[in-house]
């Protein structure tokens, strides 16, 4: 017997036990004398303990100790944070944010554009047209990116850059240059398509020398740079890195024992301690599709130990963030 349509579903269903277990979030200044220590629980999903980092990352505040659990549906995170200067978080406009962020109204456009600490990100984009460009890095190649722009009567916003391994991940915000309104003309679009590419190509062959693309997506741009490179694969070039090589007594150690009869694998990272240095490595487990059940994570001085317990782990990749 042929049916007439699909039952009905709610759409309201998916985020059912999210609106039923609300993630409870308390930022406490008393208990401990040196920070001011974040804690979240909730409902456990894909991606929750990035979008934790991220938001405490985007904030610019440095997490000196941090504790994770997963188990089962539910996870439990707890952060000790201090602003640039190593102080407690005492601004109420960042505390109150913290709180609507990381709480049940977190992880909505309309309040991350509302937070002015973040300049540069997909979610800001508004009337401007993405750019994301991928290639092999050399001098002066943001000048000729640049200079192309210019002569297609396009006006740069905003732009972010990494570089690493001399490859090359950038994003940029651009609209029309004199009526300041979204870049939408095909055949503009398609010439400075062409033109970028062949910049980014110089003078290499191959299909995966270079990529020009423009996004649509509200990926965070930080996120967003992590993947680009990822998928870019900048870590198989270190042989051509020009970057400044580890003292022996300060390079990273990184020990992995595999726990087989329980599925999991700890993994202990010893290294020099920098900003945003949890968050490129829970980005770096994110992109390739592992999972953090528990971590410890303290920052004793300039050196960070984290221990993560996760689903496998690859070392090189661990590495590269470092």
């Amino acid at each position: 017997m042929a049916r007439d349509g699909w039952p009905y579903f709610d759409p309201e269903y998916e985020t059912l036990s999210i609106r039923i277990n609300p993630p409870r979030v308390s930022v406490d200044n008393t208990s401990c004398k040196d920070c001011t220590v974040v804690k979240v629980d909730s409902v456990n999903k894909p991606g929750i303990l990035l979008e934790m980092v991220q938001i405490l990352s985007d904030l610019d505040l440095v997490i000196t100790k941090a504790y994770v659990s997963s188990d089962g549906g539910w996870f439990m995170d707890e952060f000790h944070v201090t602003d640039q200067q190593g102080n407690k978080i005492v601004d109420s406009t960042t505390r109150e944010h913290m709180e609507k962020a990381l709480g049940p109204k977190g992880h909505k456009q309309d309040l991350l554009k509302t937070w002015q600490g973040k300049q540069v990100g997909v979610h800001s984009m508004g009337d401007l047209t993405a750019i994301e460009l991928t290639g092999r890095d050399r001098p002066g190649l943001l000048s000729e990116i640049s200079a192309v722009l210019a002569n297609l009567n396009f006006n740069v916003v905003a732009a972010e850059v990494w570089t690493h391994n001399r490859r090359i991940a950038c994003v940029l915000y651009v609209n029309d240059e004199s009526p300041c309104r979204v870049a939408n003309d095909p055949s503009r679009l398609s010439a400075m398509q062409d033109q970028l590419t062949k910049i980014l190509h110089g003078c290499e062959e191959g299909e995966n020398v270079a990529h020009t693309n423009f996004s649509a997506n509200f990926t965070h741009v930080d996120r967003r740079l992590h993947q680009m490179l990822f998928a870019d694969r900048d870590y198989e070039n270190r042989l051509l890195s020009t970057e400044t090589e580890y003292d022996p007594s300060c390079a990273p150690k990184i020990i992995i024992d595999r726990c087989v009869e329980k599925g999991y694998s700890v993994v202990t990272v010893n290294c020099r301690d920098r900003p945003k240095l949890m968050f490129d490595i829970v980005c770096t487990l994110t992109d390739m599709q592992y999972v953090v059940f528990h971590a410890v994570i303290s920052s004793g001085g300039p050196n960070a130990s984290q221990v993560q317990r996760i689903s496998f782990s690859f070392c090189d990749a661990l590495n590269n963030v470092i």
